[in-house]
């Protein structure tokens, strides 16, 4: 199945178009080999929406390779931070999905415990990891929030660093999927996608459904397209 075709704009460089036409043969001296890479695709789950003022109230993570492969799944709920508070705007979405804020509260750990454990899960993957969110810019800092906090670890570092958690930078899965739909950026929202682009895991606001949904698009995207 093809999802959408490629055309090249007709202004496009012919440097551009060898670069997607041709099967890259060798890595560019500047870049990093990955070796198997494994996609840690996160979702999630908030009483407000700035680090450190408000909590993470949870996180699913599920590990997958292009091929589709899962290598693991990682649910957590975590305690709220010690003098954040709540927005309420935020909490008067949660009034709406009781079901899925009492997933997102349900049996809390410490946060140190929490990051240390899903650090030691990123770091025994058969391969290199590379995180993934949709957006990005939404469960990104909040990730990186926690781990430089409780864990001494961030989702991205300097070639320079030995044994980095997550060998390249993190994958914004809704620009991604702009970049493969040609769709405009505003429009690669989980409402917009077809089902079954999502293995037909509903969206429920439970974190680690919500993951597994996105893992699937991740998928869909790197298999089913390619350029006409």
């Amino acid at each position: 199945m093809r999802l959408n075709s490629f055309s090249f704009p007709t202004n496009c460089s012919p440097s551009f178009r060898r670069a997607i036409n041709d099967p890259v043969s060798k890595e560019p001296r500047w870049c990093e080999v990955i070796e198997s890479p494994i996609y840690i695709v996160t979702d999630v789950e908030l009483n407000g929406l700035v680090p450190g003022r408000h909590s993470m109230l949870s996180f699913g993570s599920v590990a997958v390779r292009p091929d589709g492969h899962r290598c693991g799944e990682f649910e957590a709920v975590l305690d709220t931070l010690d003098n954040a508070t709540v927005d309420p705007n935020v909490m008067a979405f949660w009034q709406t999905q009781p079901e899925a804020y009492a997933a997102a509260t349900r049996n809390p750990e410490a946060p140190t415990a929490v990051m240390g454990r899903f650090v030691d899960w990123v770091r025994q993957m058969p391969g290199d990891a590379i995180f993934a969110a949709h957006p990005l810019a939404l469960d990104g800092p909040w990730i990186d929030f926690y781990m430089r906090t409780f864990a001494s670890e961030c989702l991205f570092e300097g070639s320079w660093r030995p044994n980095r958690l997550f060998k390249s930078a993190p994958l914004c899965l809704a620009s991604f999927a702009a970049g493969r739909l040609g769709w405009p950026s505003w429009t690669c929202d989980v409402d917009q996608y077809p089902a079954d682009w999502l293995g037909d895991h509903e969206h429920t606001h439970r974190a680690i459904d919500d993951a597994r949904g996105y893992a699937h698009l991740l998928v869909t995207l790197m298999r089913e397209i390619s350029p006409a």
